[in-house]
């Protein structure tokens, strides 16, 4: 299953991806992420989209925020 990203990364305020909708814990997991874990994903992306229309991409994600999502995640 293709990712949804379209190389435009950047984090609302939220930790939400405005290029994809994705929020960041769930695109650091997406490589080991089941078909089924992914399809839950992606079946949120449009209506995020709609909820974020008109938030910027008010910070880029950095390598700081991606370890702190990996960790966060591996306390689960």
């Amino acid at each position: 299953m293709h990712s949804p990203c379209v190389a435009r990364c950047g984090l609302n305020a939220d930790d939400y991806c405005m290029g994809c909708f994705r929020h960041i814990d769930e695109i650091v997991i997406w490589s080991q992420a089941t078909d089924q874990q992914k399809q839950q994903i992606l079946d949120k992306l449009d209506d995020r989209k709609q909820l974020f229309m008109g938030d910027s991409n008010n910070k880029t994600l950095s390598r700081a925020q991606w370890l702190a999502a990996e960790k966060r995640i591996n306390k689960r």
